[in-house]
């Protein structure tokens, strides 16, 4: 243990992370002669051992289209799928099954929802939205405002990188039509007030979308507590694979919204007089879904299920209050986003030191992080920086890593000064 090590926390005591990283194959490795220090998991997590084997275990042992195969296989694929289904179901608390929409990830869900509100919507009408979005949750409602004629307000955020409430309540009104807003900031780690949020937007008639692409990594969302409209995330952030994502929505919601994509499975009937639409969730997937995805998917949610989830925040919480103990270690070290509320993600800059440099330099020491604007370029223009150094921590992370990487920014900050 480094010069910078202290004892652990006894918060974390009961959770076993040494155990916890040997279920993750890839931390066990070394990139460029050091021992792997992933801290880029707010942009990608890793993959358990049990996702990756229900993979394997779905293409050796029941591939095959779903629905509509009259044999053997595609009753086992079928199974797995809509069983998958479910979990997401249970995962999030929705009164159904018919209310999971499988997509590509959160970016395709809030344009699945932007473009189905859109008839909703005329000139005049306002969606509101937060100065910390990602670009996935703002472009969408723009190119929407573009078509209809409505407007996209932005809520302010104070210096600390939390919402500006005073700001939030004055700007919501009765042209309010849609909130969309991040549960939490991908950039500041805020943890966001949405129940409250919800429930305002919600007394002025407005429809709520939230992006919980960054909070479902470290808690489960409760969409009928907080009583949202919609609740979008990606897999691949909570330790599932690529290349599928998941829309709640109501269903009364979702059955008056016109279908995103024509093609096979989303039809009842097809003619060259009419087509009709399939029922929910199948009215919104249209071709071959990612059928081993969601297996993958289901498999993540039900590992994370299996941990004691309090112990696992405690655990996260004392990397980041580790990580905050540190900055003064670091010359000119400043963070970006002090909130009261955050999960565990550290946004930083360094007087004199590039954030592209810093990744660099940390990738040489074996630590991955991840630099740039992080697709919300009008947080960082509130800011007045290009971008920022972002450590992104989980629960596999140990204390020992985050005394690396300030262990590695301090041999970063020496030479060069």
């Amino acid at each position: 243990m480094s010069d910078l090590s202290m004892a652990n926390n006894t918060s974390t005591k009961a959770f076993d992370v040494e155990r916890i990283r040997r279920d993750f194959p890839i931390l066990a490795q070394e990139v460029n002669g050091k021992p792997l220090v992933y801290l880029d998991n707010g942009a990608s997590a890793q993959k358990p051992i049990a996702v990756l084997d229900a993979m394997d275990r779905y293409y050796r042992e029941m591939h095959s289209n779903v629905h509509r195969g009259a044999h053997t296989l595609g009753d086992r694929a079928t199974a797995a799928f809509e069983g998958a289904r479910e979990t997401v179901r249970s995962f999030v608390n929705a009164p159904s099954s018919r209310e999971i929409i499988w997509t590509r990830g959160t970016t395709e869900a809030i344009n699945l929802v932007a473009n189905g509100l859109a008839p909703r919507l005329k000139e005049g009408d306002e969606i509101l939205v937060s100065h910390m979005e990602h670009h996935a949750n703002i472009v969408p409602w723009q190119m929407v405002a573009e078509r209809t004629g409505a407007k996209v307000v932005p809520v302010p955020v104070n210096s600390a990188g939390e919402l500006d409430l005073d700001a939030f309540n004055s700007l919501l009104n009765e042209r309010t039509r849609i909130l969309a807003i991040t549960h939490v900031s991908n950039v500041l780690g805020t943890v966001n007030p949405i129940a409250s949020l919800i429930k305002k937007a919600k007394d002025q008639g407005a429809l709520t979308l939230i992006d919980g692409a960054q909070a479902v990594p470290h808690f489960k969302p409760d969409v009928q507590a907080l009583d949202c409209d919609f609740y979008v995330f990606s897999s691949h952030k909570l330790f599932g694979p690529t290349g599928i994502g998941v829309l709640y929505g109501r269903a009364e919601l979702l059955e008056q919204m016109p279908p995103y994509q024509g093609g096979g499975e989303m039809i009842e009937r097809v003619s060259f007089e009419r087509t009709t639409w399939n029922v929910l969730p199948y009215k919104f997937e249209a071709g071959t879904p990612a059928i081993a995805e969601a297996v993958g998917l289901a498999a993540a949610i039900r590992y994370l299920d299996n941990l004691d989830r309090k112990a696992m925040e405690a655990a996260e919480n004392a990397l980041l209050a580790r990580a905050n103990e540190l900055v003064s270690t670091v010359p000119g070290m400043e963070i970006i986003g002090t909130a009261a509320k955050k999960v565990p993600v550290m946004s930083f800059k360094i007087a004199g030191l590039h954030p592209s440099d810093i990744g660099t330099l940390l990738d040489q020491q074996g630590i991955a992080i991840r630099t740039g604007h992080h697709c919300a370029m009008p947080l960082m223009d509130f800011y007045g920086v290009p971008g920022t150094a972002r450590a992104s921590f989980a629960f596999y992370n140990t204390l020992e890593e985050v005394e690396q990487l300030f262990a590695g920014l301090q041999k970063i900050q020496r030479l060069f000064t």
